[in-house]
Formats: structure tokens, sequence, C-alpha cells
């Protein structure tokens, strides 16, 4: 909020249990010797198709982190108009709320593996063709606007594979390792991409910058083609497009625990849009953190998330959305404190513990969506989710800012922050949300 079958079985842990209650996290040196553990640990990487996809989208990250920076100072070399950026960005974003069900479709349809091939070739060409009317110096801001939705549309369209991917590519008992492994990757490259762009930008300028994104999307797509997957069975009495939407939606809503947390995340990132990153870098700015505090704070959350992700290569995590919405709470603390004590170290502690807690909660979501909905209706699944959770974001960006005129700052983000954390453990009020198990490769997955 925001994935055959193969290798050796004996590789990764299995839950442990206590009569009367399952014991939530367990420590892998508890039973291995660290030479052990670590085995277990990057086992996935023993996997041909998972060790491929992870160097595939290893060098699509590299760009991509560096890409939203790159672009942003492109259209500023075009336009200095701050409604220009916002208009070329949104022409990314209104394309990917619109197209993400479709690419549900199409992914469960026709094959993740060649839906996220073909998209990086798409969006590869389009951030090229950027590159070269911005170095060019041809550039309109009508044709940035253009070839960013073409790209907000093949965003859309491979979320959903990108998401339901992994199943396909490691043993169900390595799947916590997996995603922890390319969440780890992730991370990091978020703390060094924005920075090496800033480097790229200054030196080189923003045209070459967007071209280097361009050229790792086309290298992703090369390295994709040494992951072999089955491709969904062809069906004679295949549905339509609309219909198999329609299976989609009924086993969204048949599913309990699946929508009560996208509707609970539904408000959460209104929260979060609205309140930690609209007000939180006006609030910054008008106090003693200011813009350097502000990055230090930032910097902060980041490596909460890395760090997180070590500790959950050793920590087995079970009831995933049980600590998953706990983790989760704890991205609601930090818009408290700057309502509270807004001053660098404490916003700074509780940033550290949000990317920490958000880390918690990605890896949990993931291990219930990947081990308790059918392969088949994955891709949908994560399509109504990722709908879900990120229609309201636009109504949290611009409705903070009158409430913040009206209330004062402080106030708005002070109570933004403690409903976040009230409705973080408010969802877990749903039993099917709290007592939902990891599945083990023998158990049905999880409906109701």
């Amino acid at each position: 909020m925001a994935a055959g079958r193969a290798g050796d079985s004996s590789i990764g842990s299995v839950p442990r249990s206590v009569k009367g209650g399952e014991q939530e996290f367990s420590w892998a040196a508890d039973r291995y010797s660290p030479a052990v553990i670590r085995s277990a640990s990057f086992a996935p990487l023993r996997e041909t198709n998972f060790r491929w996809y992870f160097y595939a989208r290893l060098v699509n990250l590299v760009g991509s982190t560096m890409g939203s920076v790159a672009l942003a100072f492109a259209v500023l070399e075009v336009s200095d108009s701050p409604s220009a950026l916002g208009t070329v960005l949104a022409a990314h974003s209104i394309p990917m709320v619109v197209f993400l069900l479709a690419g549900g479709v199409i992914a469960d349809r026709f094959g993740r593996a060649l839906v996220i091939q073909v998209s990086n070739v798409v969006a590869g060409l389009t951030q090229l063709a950027i590159a070269y009317l911005v170095v060019s110096g041809s550039a309109e801001l009508w044709q940035l606007v253009v070839l960013t939705a073409v790209n907000g549309v093949v965003a859309a369209i491979s979320f959903p594979a990108l998401a339901s991917l992994l199943p396909q590519l490691v043993p169900r008992e390595q799947l916590q390792p997996a995603n922890v492994l390319m969440a780890m990757m992730r991370n990091a490259l978020t703390v060094v991409g924005p920075t090496v762009a800033g480097l790229l930008v200054v030196s080189v300028g923003a045209g070459w910058a967007v071209a280097v994104d361009g050229a790792t999307y086309l290298v992703s797509a090369a390295l994709l083609l040494r992951v072999k997957v089955p491709h969904p069975p062809a069906r004679a009495d295949r549905p339509s497009m609309v219909t198999e939407l329609r299976e989609g939606w009924s086993f969204f809503v048949g599913t309990t625990w699946l929508w009560v947390v996208v509707l609970s995340f539904c408000v959460l990132n209104a929260l979060q849009s609205g309140g930690l990153n609209t007000l939180g870098p006006v609030l910054a700015k008008g106090t003693s953190i200011g813009e350097q505090g502000w990055g230090l704070i930032l910097s902060a959350e980041a490596v909460g998330l890395l760090l997180t992700t070590v500790v959950l290569l050793r920590l087995e995590l079970q009831r995933p959305l049980l600590w998953g919405m706990i983790g989760c709470s704890l991205f609601g603390v930090p818009m408290i404190v700057l309502g509270v004590h807004p001053h660098v170290v404490p916003v700074l502690i509780a940033a550290f513990l949000a990317g920490a807690g958000i880390e918690v909660f990605g890896l949990g979501w993931n291990l219930a969506m990947q081990e308790n909905i059918p392969d088949e209706m994955l891709s949908r699944a994560y399509s109504y989710d990722a709908l879900g959770s990120f229609i309201a974001i636009p109504v949290g960006q611009l409705a903070f800012g009158p409430l913040a005129g009206v209330f004062g700052m402080r106030d708005v983000l002070l109570v933004a922050g403690v409903a976040y954390v009230a409705i973080a453990f408010l969802t877990l009020a749903s039993r099917s949300v709290r007592d939902l198990p990891r599945a083990t490769p023998v158990e049905a997955p999880t409906q109701g």
C-alpha cells in the first residue's frame, strides 16, 4: 500500500507456534548458525528467475530514483512557472489512476513479465524522447505533457504486474526474504538516487539526466528476457476485460481483510499527503527546523526504511497485517511531533521510527497479498488496492492548505497525526485483519 515455484524448499524457516497462540516474531539466530542465516536470507538470489528480475529492477530503479528529479528540472528548463511543472506532474498521475484497473486485467491476461517488458520499452522511449527535446532546445510544454501522460499510462499498466510477479519467481517459503531483498535495494537507491540526479543535472544538464533514466528502462527490458515464467493458460472461453474487472471486484469486496485495509489507506494516504508531505515542509521553513533540517528528517525516514529491511532479513513476520498495521501507526508520529514540538531532533527521531514502521507494513502487506490471493487474481487485486489507496491523495493535497489557514498549521498536523494513529489501530478491530496468518505452501488462499 503501496512479487513456477522451484528451488530448495529446505531453505527458509517454518514458522513456530505454541499452544494457545503464535509466536509472532522468531529470530533465525535461535536455530541457525550465522552462515545458514546468510544462506536463508539470500536464498532467493539462487533462483535464476528471481536473480535476473532483481538485476532488471536494480537497473530500472537506478534510473527511476533519479528520473523524478531530472524531469522536474527538465520541465523548468522549458518553463520556470510552477504551474507548468504541476501540469506535467498531473499528466503522469491522472492516467496512473485512470488506467490502474485495466493494468490488473492486462497483467493477469497476458503475463506479468511480458507486460513489464513492453512497459519498460515504451517508458524508455518516452523518456529518451523527452531527453532529446530538452537537449536539442526544441521542447515545448505540450510535448512534455503528452509524453509524460503516455508514461503515466504505462506506469499504471505495469504497476499491478510488478507487484504480483514475485510469487512466480521464488518458492513460497522464500517470499519474505525475496520481498526484503527487493525493499533493501529500493530503499538504498532512494537514499542515493536523488543526490546522483542532482549531480547529473548540474554537471551535464537535466536533459541528459532524463536520457540516463530512459536508457535504464531499455536495459531493464533486455535483462527481463532471461526471466522465464509460464504464460497464463489460453482459454477458449476467455471472458471480456469488463467481465474480468467484475470478477476482480467481486473478489475484492468478498475478501474482508483486503477491502478493510484498502479503505483505511484511502484515508491514511490523504492524511499523509496533506499533512506530512504538504504542510510539513511549510511548517519546517517557518520554524527552527528550516530547509536543511527538513532534509535531515527525510533522510532519517529513509535510514529507518533501510535498516529495517536488514532486520527483516533475519526476523520472521507472522500475522503480517497485525504487525503491519502496528508499524503503520508509527507514520502518524511525525505529524504529532510537528504539531506539539516542531524541532529537528524530536521530529528526526519520529521520522526514523515512521520509516521503520512503514517498512514493516510494506512487507506484511506484500506477504498477505502474495500468500493469500490466488495467483490468477493477484494483479487485479493489486490494481484495486492501488486505486483505493491512491484516489484520495489529491483530496489531502488540496484540502490541508485551506484547513491550515482556518485552524492553524500545527493544530491541523496534530489532529491529522492522531487520526492517522487511531485509524491504523481501528483497522485492527477487524478480526480478519489482525488474525490473518502466514500461509504455508499447502494452505488455500484466505478469503473473508
